[in-house]
């Protein structure tokens, strides 16, 4: 006697049911499903990469590239009408404090720059900078969020995981999306690996930590035991058994990825050390980036690492100088000559080598060079022994590079003492519109549904791209 076929029962066994009709066209397309697999841009693009330069704690646009003649006449004045919870710290407020640092103009474009980076300044005729930058948050982890994700809230992806789902990946052998966190035992960025998420968008997307100490990715090295046809052995097997778990449970898309991440990290075993062995560069090279200065000598092998991962195809590149607290970081309550200076001496000849190497190679042309950090500082002073300044969310400055920038341009004016941003202001959500617009992504368009909402990196409301700053 047969037990009759419920409805679901029938569509299980009929070709061995939909799903897994349908994993195994997934699987057949091979390289067409690979979530990874390079996608064509909205348009033409500048950009193949971007290198992220991240001065987490909020560098002081007044005290870099925003000069204020009129903040230094007005220094020790009080500022009136300010309002004390603009920063962080209310009961700590003081006057009006000019830039300590020497300023003078460089390049044809006669762009100001302070002395805290001497080397940096020989590339100003490369960068276009953008004046009035402005964010919603005054605190930092928000700030973070808001400059990386677009939003002040945990939980959404990063403008790196966007990037990577919107072009895939240039590379078969290395992550598209890599972060470098400072590697002075200073720690993470405040909000930790949630600076870096894929949030809500599938996992493969998530940006890669490059570990600091040791082996920069775990399990890099495939144990001694273990041979090379073994492990193919092993992950061949473990397919197969995923197949089989999987099959049919609407899960294939996640099935895909995960089993594209075995096979990337397998891949990865050959081609990233290699990628992250520095000795293979030639002498004059590790000589311009700083690797024989102590002082840089860590920011200096990030950059250059930064320069063979997007030479080899990696989409997107993110290096934080600066840790997790006050003076571990740009972030200079107090201090502000020894904050400021020490951090400009790290970062200064690596910036520029990047800069110029980048160039010299024809890399320049299709690499973005983005330098900014999540808030800008005060025009007055912070009180203390040795004073500094407090966050400033109305206004900084951001640089760009390479990519069809327009080296020597100035965009957006902050007010006369740099405490807000005041002509053709620019949000956060503008900037990664136009970070996405030199990579040929039209930020309206690329969107991932998510609770019944099309997502955007640049939120719902009206963002514009800064055609300006191109050529």
């Amino acid at each position: 006697m047969h037990t009759p076929l419920s409805r679901r029962d029938f569509f299980q066994r009929s070709g061995a049911g939909f799903g897994m009709l349908a994993l195994q066209d997934l699987l057949a397309r091979g390289a067409t499903t690979n979530p990874l697999a390079p996608k064509a841009p909205h348009f033409p693009a500048r950009a193949k990469s971007v290198i992220w330069l991240f001065m987490n704690g909020g560098v002081s646009h007044v005290d870099t590239w925003d000069y204020k003649p009129e903040l230094q006449k007005r220094d020790g004045k009080p500022l009136d009408g300010f309002d004390p919870k603009t920063g962080f710290f209310p009961a700590q407020v003081g006057p009006l404090m000019g830039s300590p640092f020497k300023w003078a103009q460089h390049g044809q474009s006669g762009t100001w720059g302070s002395d805290l980076f001497p080397t940096l300044s020989q590339h100003v005729d490369k960068m276009a900078f953008i004046h009035s930058c402005w964010t919603k948050s005054n605190n930092h982890s928000p700030a973070l969020f808001m400059m990386n994700t677009g939003e002040t809230r945990m939980g959404f992806p990063s403008a790196g995981a966007w990037v990577t789902y919107g072009l895939g990946s240039a590379s078969d052998d290395l992550p598209a999306f890599i972060v470098m966190s400072d590697p002075k035992d200073r720690g993470l960025p405040k909000g930790n690996a949630s600076n870096w998420t894929a949030g809500f968008l599938p996992s493969v997307y998530q940006g890669t930590w490059l570990k600091p100490k040791g082996d920069p990715i775990d399990n890099l090295k495939r144990l001694p035991d273990i041979t090379e046809q073994r492990q193919r052995e092993q992950l061949d097997l473990l397919a197969r058994l995923n197949r089989n778990a999987f099959a049919g449970s609407g899960a294939e898309s996640e099935l895909a990825a995960r089993i594209d991440s075995f096979e990337l990290a397998y891949r990865m075993q050959t081609a990233a050390p290699e990628t992250f062995d520095l000795s293979r560069e030639p002498a004059h090279i590790k000589k311009l980036y700083g690797l024989d200065q102590p002082h840089c000598s860590h920011m200096a092998a990030q950059c250059l690492t930064a320069r063979r991962l997007v030479e080899r195809g990696t989409r997107f590149v993110q290096i934080y100088s600066g840790g997790m607290e006050n003076q571990l970081s740009w972030d200079c309550h107090l201090d502000l000559i020894g904050n400021h200076g020490g951090f400009a001496r790290e970062v200064d000849q690596p910036f520029a080598a990047l800069l110029a190497d980048l160039g010299q190679r024809g890399m320049l042309a299709d690499t973005l060079v983005v330098c900014a950090g999540e808030f800008g500082r005060l025009p007055i002073s912070q009180k203390g022994a040795k004073p500094g300044r407090d966050h400033n969310p109305h206004a900084f400055t951001a640089w760009l590079a390479g990519a069809g920038v327009k080296g020597g341009s100035h965009y957006g004016e902050s007010d006369d003492i740099g405490h807000k941003a005041v002509v053709d202001k620019v949000s956060v959500h503008d900037f990664h519109a136009t970070i996405l617009h030199a990579l040929g992504i039209d930020h309206e368009r690329l969107i991932f549904k998510f609770q019944g909402l099309d997502q955007r990196l640049t939120g719902v409301e009206k963002s514009r791209v800064v055609e300006e700053v191109f050529a």
